[in-house]
């Protein structure tokens, strides 16, 4: 089980997502421009160090959203800004929401997210 927070007790667990080890994020290393905003995004693997604490504190509905937000971290913004809007009530079809749901899970491996999004078609 993955000591919180992950980032004072666990920090060799975590890196960035260009494989920097999470202690090369310092303020000289963006000063000196080592550092991109790539750097600083999450990545799958901390998502789901975070999902595990979520298990073990028996909030498995925090543990699910967070391994959902683990398979987004590749789905460009737009794209998830384009889900957001999808889902709203009334901006789409059951079928665009069923093909938004097969995209996701095809071109992202996001199983999870794909549930949820047939779950909101019917």
């Amino acid at each position: 089980m993955p000591d919180y927070p992950l980032a004072e007790k666990m920090p060799q667990s975590l890196k960035t997502p260009s494989g920097l080890p999470f202690e090369a994020i310092t303020l000289d290393a963006v000063l000196e421009g080592r550092l991109t905003m790539e750097d600083l995004r999450v990545t799958a693997e901390a998502l789901e160090l975070q999902a595990q604490v979520a298990e073990e504190a028996s909030r498995p509905q925090l543990a699910e959203n967070l391994r959902r937000a683990a398979e987004l971290v590749d789905v460009p913004e737009q794209e998830i800004l384009e889900i957001y809007r999808a889902l709203r009530p009334g901006r789409a079809t059951k079928e665009s929401l069923r093909r938004l749901a097969e995209d996701l899970e095809r071109r992202y491996k996001a199983i999870r997210c794909a549930a949820l999004i047939r779950e909101a078609a019917g």
